[in-house]
């Protein structure tokens, strides 16, 4: 069975204050959390994370959530709950139109947020994912998926709070590139630091160096975790 830390949720919601009170309740219930100020924001996110389940707000500047529902319907399954305002039956209609799976009126007791979540997780068909492997072998050196650790031999490789995170980004997506913005996003989540950009994503790229010379037999021709021309960095385990 599914537990609540294997949910990763992403609420959209143009209150800051709102978005970091359900960030901290829904944390606390057991969840992953990812929030998004506007419905560009959380194109962006949508981009390049999966997500179990999306928090939407009715009512935000730009695009507003039903005008997103209606076009995340035609290119993901992923399940939405509505948050609308109170009284406003014309939008939680339009909602359920646009392919939503539930709403919840504002003002809302967080608990029953966490009810009608767990009721729209237990009704959606789960689709079996492929084992991943439990250790990811880079040639002397092995990754412990599970445990987060790095090894190379009988030896345990140190790894600092944000290589350690790193790895973990990786690990869960061998083979595929990501961009120096996904990385920060990424690791802003993990961390529970929230900047961006260009000194952020510098940044990255020096603790990538660091990383390497912990991988790699030659960190100045990696062979595990590559540079992807204009798509980023990508680990490649054997």
């Amino acid at each position: 069975m599914t537990q609540a830390g294997d949910i990763h949720l992403l609420v959209v919601d143009d209150d800051e204050r709102l978005r970091s009170l359900l960030r901290k309740f829904l944390v606390r219930n057991g969840f992953l959390v990812t929030t998004a100020r506007d419905g560009a924001h959380a194109r962006r996110l949508l981009d390049g994370l999966e997500f179990d389940l999306i928090v939407l707000d009715v009512m935000m500047p730009g695009e507003d959530g039903i005008s997103l529902t209606r076009d995340l319907r035609t290119r993901l399954a992923t399940p939405i709950l509505l948050l609308t305002a109170k009284g406003e039956a014309d939008d939680r209609i339009s909602g359920l139109e646009a392919g939503a799976d539930d709403y919840l009126p504002k003002p809302f007791e967080p608990r029953e947020l966490v009810l009608r979540i767990n009721a729209i997780l237990r009704r959606t068909p789960s689709i079996a994912e492929p084992a991943r492997p439990k250790m990811l072998s880079l040639g002397p050196v092995r990754y412990d998926v599970e445990r987060g650790e790095l090894w190379r031999g009988d030896s345990p490789i140190r790894l600092t709070a944000t290589e350690a995170a790193l790895m973990r980004i990786f690990a869960a997506r061998p083979d595929q590139p990501l961009s120096r913005s996904q990385l920060v996003e990424e690791l802003g989540r993990v961390t529970g630091r929230g900047e961006t950009g260009q000194a952020q994503e510098r940044a990255v790229d020096v603790q990538i160096t660091r990383l390497r010379r912990k991988l790699e037999t030659d960190p100045r021709q990696p062979r595990y975790l590559q540079t992807v021309r204009g798509s980023g960095y990508m680990l490649s385990p054997e």
